[in-house]
């Protein structure tokens, strides 16, 4: 299950080992088995036979499974990881560094292997030495993690770089820049994997839009990082002044050559070089060589079940958002934005001259193809329901102030304003997730987002009105794959809106052996 993927990406760092995640997991299982019937398939029955339904308001998340849900969350979507390898890079001190695990004359052999391989001047120095060996005593977690998220990025990264005919060594350069994270922000404004600047990105081709930035489209951005590269290595002929160009710019690479007397080796100019930029191929060549010798340091090269070969792409043909395909797909919203991550306000826009694809897990992508002109009907209908389809636009630094609507929650309002559960908890004093219709909160947006307000004419014309769960009643068995919309689509004459009232559901989350009653009257 492609969900699994991210939890690979949390045990690399939780304190919790793999077994415990195991027996956390088999333990929810059992309760879900346990409380739920054991219908495989849909069962009908008719109401007043059913002595044993479920009162969905009161069922609760397995507290342990849902702290380990709101960590990978966090760690998918913040820059934290980004910022400890910046940190690392810009404050490298060279200083001798004590692991006696991996000797000297061992690091020596290992690195003339690596330097017979690879176009890069992969020679032993003490300056490479300690930060190899600093950042094995000192920096195992974020590696294995890096580890583990290279298995979906590293895949497309070599695709591009051979097509280019670039040294597909290349890949371990986004580690460096962006820590393996499509959304990374520099302090200065260097967005995406490859970490573009807005101009820069523009003169090589990736779109930046109110809706759009394809600095954070893993594919795009990795095209645009090859063609950008093979313009340094022509001008320089020499692919570590070539990367260290790529990082602080071809004039201080040639201000270092200058000062230093004419050298073109980097070890040579480096001392010249600015303080980010020094440390730049160092960090790029300790990675190198930790990741091509890490099951020789204990690293653990554990292939995740979610990668790139399991989705695939639909070119989009109507205006849709990433809650809308949650709905009516069933994939959880945080895996669409993972694997969607250019879209900034979560919505995918259908612009004249431009293509903007979307990426799904493959086994949703049959049936999304299959029923694609049911889905844009139903996204259509949801946007003729709000005045304003489209968000305005306001400055993220101002705060704002959310009244809480009905069906709202806080991981929903939290995604609209690109903002974290644990934030909006912490800005409003709030001890739990609960709120109250009516309830003020205060926010302060990372993206813009206008809630639709409705006309009281048109709330009335587009209001869907909840018919009485009473006649022909049936109890419906939720399958892996179904939807709120999926499972409308089966009974004549039943919405969404009709399943969330009939059973006491706010959100559009599903979980296998579910009981919905269903009204057919």
């Amino acid at each position: 299950m492609a969900f699994r993927f991210f939890i690979l990406v949390l045990l690399s760092s939780s304190s919790l080992c793999f077994s415990q995640a195991q027996e956390a997991v088999s333990a929810l299982n059992k309760t879900v088995s346990d409380t739920l019937a054991d219908e495989k398939n849909q069962v009908i029955t008719p109401l007043d036979a059913v002595t044993d339904s479920i009162d969905i308001k009161k069922l609760e998340d397995h507290e342990l499974a849902a702290s380990i849900d709101e960590k990978w969350l966090q760690e998918l979507y913040s820059n934290n990881l980004f910022d400890t390898i910046y940190k690392t890079v810009t404050e490298l001190d060279f200083k001798e560094v004590d692991y006696p695990e991996l000797s000297t004359d061992t690091l020596k052999a290992r690195l003339e292997a690596l330097n017979a391989r690879t176009p890069f001047n992969v020679e032993y120095n003490p300056s490479l030495e300690s930060v190899i060996k600093s950042y094995l005593k000192h920096r195992r977690d974020l590696i294995q993690r890096l580890l583990t998220l290279s298995h979906f990025y590293f895949p497309m990264f070599e695709r591009e770089l051979d097509n280019a005919n670039i040294p597909l060594e290349i890949k371990y350069l986004a580690i460096v820049e962006s820590a393996l994270k499509p959304k990374a922000k520099s302090r200065v404004g260097a967005t995406g994997l490859w970490q573009f600047m807005f101009s820069t990105g523009k003169m090589y081709g990736l779109d930046v839009s109110s809706y759009v930035d394809e600095r954070s489209d893993p594919i795009k951005s990795t095209k645009a990082a090859t063609k950008y590269l093979a313009k340094l290595y022509e001008i320089f002929g020499d692919w570590d002044l070539a990367l260290a160009a790529y990082n602080s710019g071809p004039g201080n690479v040639t201000k270092a050559i200058r000062r230093s007397g004419g050298y073109k080796n980097y070890w040579n100019i480096r001392h010249n070089l600015p303080r980010e930029t020094a440390g730049y191929l160092p960090a790029f060549l300790a990675n190198m060589y930790i990741f091509e010798y890490a099951e020789a340091h204990g690293f653990k090269k554990t292939k995740p079940e979610f990668t790139l070969t399991e989705t695939d792409t639909i070119l989009v043909k109507h205006m849709i958002t990433l809650d809308q395909v949650s709905e009516v797909t069933g994939t959880p919203v945080e895996q669409l934005q993972f694997l969607n991550p250019s879209y900034k306000l979560d919505i995918i826009p259908v612009i004249k001259g431009e293509n903007y694809y979307l990426r799904l897990p493959r086994e949703v992508i049959g049936a999304f193809v299959n029923n694609e002109e049911k889905i844009y009907a139903f996204v259509k209908e949801e946007f003729a329901k709000r005045e304003k389809p489209l968000p305005q636009f306001f400055n993220a630094a101002d705060r704002v102030r959310y009244r809480v609507r009905s069906g709202d929650y806080l991981g929903k309002i939290a995604r609209n304003y690109g903002v974290r559960v644990s934030q909006i908890k912490q800005w409003n004093g709030l001890r739990s997730n609960d709120l109250q219709i009516g309830q003020r909160l205060t926010i302060y947006p990372r993206k813009p987002y206008t809630p639709s307000v409705v006309s009281s004419s048109s709330t009335t014309k587009n209001k869907t009105i909840t018919k009485p769960l009473s006649g022909d009643v049936i109890i419906y068995t939720v399958k892996s794959g179904d939807s709120l919309w999926s499972i409308s689509q089966k009974f004549s004459g039943v919405s969404i809106q009709n399943i969330q009232d009939w059973n006491g559901i706010s959100g559009s989350n599903l979980k296998p052996g579910m009981k919905l009653k269903i009204s057919k009257g």
